[in-house]
């Protein structure tokens, strides 16, 4: 099976749009923001919480940088309106990072600003590595004009990541962990499977030495057990972490931590801009290649 997997990743761009859009459509919520609130409820009734974001990044005008904050700003709006679990997720770059930082930096500080008077939290999402430095300056520049209610995320498998760690533990910020999704040069990133999870156990420990809080974000079950391990060890509150999770991915595991009691957040993305988020899940997820081999060549 594992050639069909290679096959299908490599001739992804030639799959038609209307076959990913199928087999990934268990990934997102849907186009309208009306969809990611009625799966937020739905997580909710299961004890869950989510994490909305807007599909949209690499934005490359500010005109469509500003349609970007203003559906964020609807996000906030609805999270409050219907007392939703949640917080929002943005992707920098779909607010004009990669146009011009300055201009970033203030569509994301009105944002943050917003969200601080509704109560509600804000993660930074970390895209791949020529935007890594400028996410963390826009992290602590906000940090800096006293918004506390702003995370951000590391990526285990970047070699950088213990010092940016380090550098971070003075802000005492909230840190998504994930392993990372980006195709990034050896230079830089771990490329073997073993040996990002062995990072990502030494920065979870890393992240609980330094007493910060841990979104711990994976559907691995070697890293989900070695999360439990720790926290029985440290005799952690339901309140000192929390585990994170794509949604429509380990469905089963995803209730098993809540019926244990955990606190668990899910992704939901929801937008018209799906295509490049559907095909970055469905090459990093070894088992979809089987779905796409089926809704091509047989008919249900």
């Amino acid at each position: 099976m594992e050639w069909l997997n290679q096959l299908i990743i490599k001739t992804m761009p030639l799959v038609p749009k209307d076959i990913i859009r199928k087999v990934s459509s268990k990934y997102i919520a849907g186009e309208e923001l009306e969809d990611a609130v009625r799966v937020t409820k739905q997580l909710m009734e299961l004890g869950g919480m989510s994490t909305i974001d807007v599909l949209g990044e690499f934005v490359t005008t500010k005109e469509m940088a500003l349609h970007e904050r203003s559906m964020c700003h609807k996000v906030l709006e609805a999270i409050y309106s219907n007392k939703l679990e949640s917080y929002l997720s943005v992707k920098p770059t779909s607010l004009g990072l990669d146009i011009d930082f300055d201009f970033a930096y203030e569509n994301i500080k009105e944002l943050v600003d917003r969200a601080k008077n509704l109560g509600i939290f804000v993660r930074l999402d970390m895209e791949n590595s020529p935007y890594t430095d400028k996410t963390f300056e826009l992290f602590k520049k906000l940090r800096g004009e006293g918004y506390q209610n702003v995370g951000i995320v590391i990526q285990a498998y970047l070699y950088r990541s213990e010092q940016d760690i380090k550098n971070l533990a003075e802000y005492k910020p909230s840190i998504r962990l994930c392993k990372g999704i980006y195709r990034e040069s050896p230079s830089i990133a771990i490329q073997d499977k073993q040996g990002i999870r062995e990072n990502y156990k030494k920065l979870l420990k890393l992240i609980l030495d330094l007493g910060l809080y841990p979104a711990i974000a994976t559907h691995d079950d070697i890293l989900i057990d070695y999360a439990l391990g720790l926290i029985k060890e440290r005799k952690l509150n339901r309140e000192d972490y929390e585990f994170q999770m794509l949604l429509g991915v380990r469905e089963e595991r995803r209730n098993e931590l809540l019926r244990s009691g955990h606190r668990l957040r899910v992704y939901v993305p929801f937008g018209k801009d799906w295509y490049g988020y559907s095909t970055r899940r469905l090459k990093e997820n070894p088992d979809i290649a089987g779905y796409i081999f089926k809704a091509i060549f047989i008919k249900n």
